[in-house]
């Protein structure tokens, strides 16, 4: 893979060569080394990965030119955005369907997350041509992967993770869910994390500026791993943590990275996902934990998995009155709408075999042992009925 080859490309299709500040670089690079050395990559996997990494620069470019030719951007102001972090497979992303049925809450959608520029508007936020784009992406993805479907609920106008803007600084953790990158994992463990979260911002400002609300609902669980860096730029963050047995989680995870990895790596490797899974999560909850416990607790509302899967309209009732927000009956409405209809559409629950990526349920619980105590977490529950959302 050509680092020069992929800016040029991108330069190209942008019109333009201003990346801004130049925080982006390291990490493409040590992506691309690792895609290059680590990742085992088939043909579809070098384009795909290619395809990628150019839209993410030349999202770049587009965004840094709307910047200069609209100074006044930068004059937006994102006040006390609600994070919602914890594992994934714990119900994050119905969570945020759910809070995103609220038309008071702004969250960062599919479409526009995927091409930022020209910044959405108002007037046109629910016939924008993205919306079909996006969509398109969807369904291909849907074809591409077999299985990806019943994973993770997905719209092209539904909410999005922080790490796919996150990724045009290249310090994201969504790229090693397509390919098995240890070293790109390792050092963005230990990278300096602000100046994604400063990029991240700047793309906030830019996508609310022409398109209200500003009462910002965002999410990801890699945002457990950099919440010091995330602090810095959004002190006045508040957060809803979910929770599950991290027993039921870790397979469930390692199936989502194996879709992927299975269909671009010449060299699918299960039992490393699973080794990799329990690192970098384990890793992420011991650094939550100490960010909580440093004075940040009262920042924080959990929500177990279990619970809104029992009662997903008296979980947000409850969530809205801690925040001291109104909870609207639109809202509420909404989300009830959502829920019954999403139910729907679900194939139901899925049982992921931890043995096959070399994992124990037992060790699982062992390792998380200090995450299921200090958050009361609800471990080895029988199964019911319920679909799972991710």
């Amino acid at each position: 893979m050509d680092i020069d080859q992929m800016v040029e490309t991108a330069c190209e299709r942008a019109g333009s060569d201003d990346f801004g500040a130049d925080t982006w670089r390291e990490g493409l690079e040590v992506l691309v080394r690792a895609l290059d050395t680590e990742a085992a990559l088939n043909e579809m996997g070098v384009a795909a990965m290619t395809d990628q990494i150019v839209s993410c620069l030349s999202n770049r470019l587009e965004v840094e030119q709307c910047h200069r030719r609209h100074p006044e951007i930068d004059d937006q102001e994102i006040v006390a955005p609600l994070f919602g972090i914890g594992l994934p497979r714990t119900g994050s992303t119905a969570l945020s369907f759910l809070l995103a049925q609220d038309p008071a809450r702004r969250s960062l959608r599919t479409w526009e997350a995927g091409t930022p520029c020209p910044p959405p508007e108002t007037a046109t936020e629910h016939t924008d041509a993205r919306i079909a784009e996006a969509q398109a992406g969807i369904d291909f993805t849907n074809e591409m992967f077999p299985g990806f479907a019943g994973m993770i609920p997905t719209a092209a106008t539904g909410p999005q993770e922080c790490i796919v803007i996150m990724a045009h600084d290249f310090r994201s953790l969504i790229f090693e869910g397509m390919a098995r990158i240890p070293a790109y994992t390792s050092w963005l463990l230990q990278c300096d994390m602000e100046p994604a979260y400063r990029y991240h911002q700047r793309v906030l400002k830019l996508l609310q500026w022409r398109c209200p609300p500003d009462r910002w609902w965002l999410k990801t669980p890699a945002h457990m791993l950099s919440m010091d860096a995330l602090d810095a730029v959004y002190p006045d963050a508040r957060f809803v943590m979910t929770h599950r047995d991290v027993a039921a989680v870790l397979p469930s995870v390692c199936a989502l990275y194996d879709t992927f990895s299975r269909v671009l790596t010449k060299e699918p490797d299960p039992v490393a996902i699973g080794t990799h899974g329990v690192e970098v999560w384990r890793t992420a909850l011991e650094r939550l934990v100490d960010f909580r416990g440093r004075g940040n607790e009262e920042r924080f509302h959990d929500l177990s998995f279990e619970a809104v899967q029992r009662e997903p309209i008296t979980q947000m009732a409850a969530l809205y009155a801690e925040l001291g927000d109104e909870f609207s009956d639109e809202a509420r409405r909404r989300m009830d709408e959502w829920w019954t209809e999403s139910s729907r559409d679900r194939s139901g629950p899925h049982r992921y075999e931890a043995a096959t990526y070399g994992l124990d349920r037992a060790d699982i619980r062992e390792q998380f042992a200090f995450y299921h105590d200090r958050f009361d977490v609800l471990v080895g529950a029988p199964r019911t009925p319920t679909p799972e959302p991710t």
